[in-house]
């Protein structure tokens, strides 16, 4: 029997190595990785490239503290705000770190301007990890019960729902932020309507709060894009990131813009790990191969076969309420629970993950081909056609 705390409900199984978008168990059987680590192992697994680099800099450094200057970090800092528009970057170790400085960030600039009690406007089925302000923060019972009590200074309202913060900006005048994701992942790939976030923008210039986007899960290309918020016009004056900037090593990044930049001093948040020279070196390659490989495009065009061929087989099925996504972030809700199709997907091969009770989430590596997209297609919608055919 294990000693590691019984955290997790693990399946039956353990992975010896990996090739791109496939993994062979410790019975030398082969799966097809349609989840990638939960949207993290952006290259897929055993990358040349990325691992060779990997190799070179465990040869010269991991770590040093951030006592010290650290080229990797102000490189990987340069190349974020490069590529996002943003003005600052603070690294840490995953997302809920990022978020805690987000939500932190806030409450500062909050009491920068006089606000003696900062609340953070938040959303329904938001998840944005399970530290005790993060959890606060999700939109959870599941995630929160147990842990009261919570940490205050959070307004919840409905996902997608702009008119319900504008009715909080009438009668609260202590908000300061509002934190929100671009695409919703464990609450089920739930997607904004279209100009949610550009007129989001204008509330937030016009009350004078932090735009802050928790792109953890839907950024770094899985869309299409860099980051989901650039399929709009807008700037986020937050944002943060973790899950495949670093393609399976831990990183984290709170980045800033506007009127949020300079918001920190010396002294005010720290990261003991944060952004040192493994991380900064494994993110940095990430994206500089991203770039070469022009991951971006194959995320929009391999995610957009997927989409299709989903709604193709799938969308006029009885028991299917939505086939959604965008990139290579898809979601297949049905109208009932099904949690077994995770265990009936690994008979036959295949890797993915149900959320929000009945949601079939798909997050493969950003290196899918057009092929793998076929394969898991075949895979996976007799499956879930056959368990949507039984009562």
């Amino acid at each position: 029997m294990s000693h590691l705390m019984n955290t997790y409900a693990r399946l039956p199984l353990a992975f010896t190595h990996g090739e791109g978008a496939w993994l062979w168990d410790t019975d030398g059987k082969r799966y097809l990785d349609a989840l990638s680590g939960i949207a993290v192992n952006t290259l897929g697994h055993a990358h040349p490239r990325f691992t060779a680099t990997l190799n070179a800099q465990i040869g010269k450094l991991i770590h040093v503290s951030n006592i010290y200057q650290v080229p990797e970090q102000e490189r990987l800092a340069d190349k974020l705000c490069a590529l996002s528009g943003m003005q600052e970057v603070f690294l840490c170790n995953s997302g809920c770190e990022a978020n805690e400085a987000a939500i932190k960030l806030a409450r500062m600039y909050g009491h920068n301007k006089g606000v003696e009690t900062p609340h953070i406007i938040v959303m329904e089925k938001a998840f944005h990890g399970r530290t005790l302000a993060t959890l606060s923060a999700t939109g959870s019972r599941k995630v929160q019960a147990g842990f009261e009590p919570l940490v205050k200074g959070f307004v919840r309202v409905p996902y997608n729902d702009l008119d319900a913060i504008r009715q909080v900006a009438q009668h609260n005048q202590e908000v300061v932020a509002v934190l929100v994701e671009p695409i919703q992942g464990e609450g089920g790939i739930r997607m904004l309507d279209i100009h949610y976030l550009e007129q989001l923008r204008q509330i937030c210039d016009q009350q004078g709060w932090l735009l802050m986007l928790d792109e953890v899960q839907c950024g770094l290309g899985r869309t299409g894009k860099w980051f989901a918020h650039q399929h709009t016009g807008i700037l986020p004056d937050v944002m943060t990131l973790a899950k495949g900037l670093g393609s399976g090593v831990p990183i984290g990044a709170c980045l800033t813009a506007g009127k949020a930049t300079g918001t920190f001093k010396p002294g005010n948040h720290g990261s003991t790990f944060g952004g040192n020279p493994l991380a900064s070196t494994a993110a940095l390659t990430t994206l500089e191969i991203m770039e070469q490989d022009r991951l971006l495009t194959n995320a929009a065009t391999v995610g957009e076969f997927l989409l299709n061929g989903l709604r193709e087989r799938l969308g006029k099925i009885m028991g299917v309420a939505s086939v959604r996504g965008q990139g290579l972030m898809i979601g297949i809700e049905l109208t009932k629970p099904c949690g077994e199709l995770v265990g009936k997907a690994l008979e036959q091969g295949l890797l993915i993950n149900v959320t929000a009770d009945n949601v079939i989430r798909l997050l493969p590596p950003l290196v899918f081909t057009q092929t793998e997209a076929q394969q898991l297609l075949d895979m996976l919608c007799p499956l879930v056609t056959e368990f949507l055919a039984r009562e």
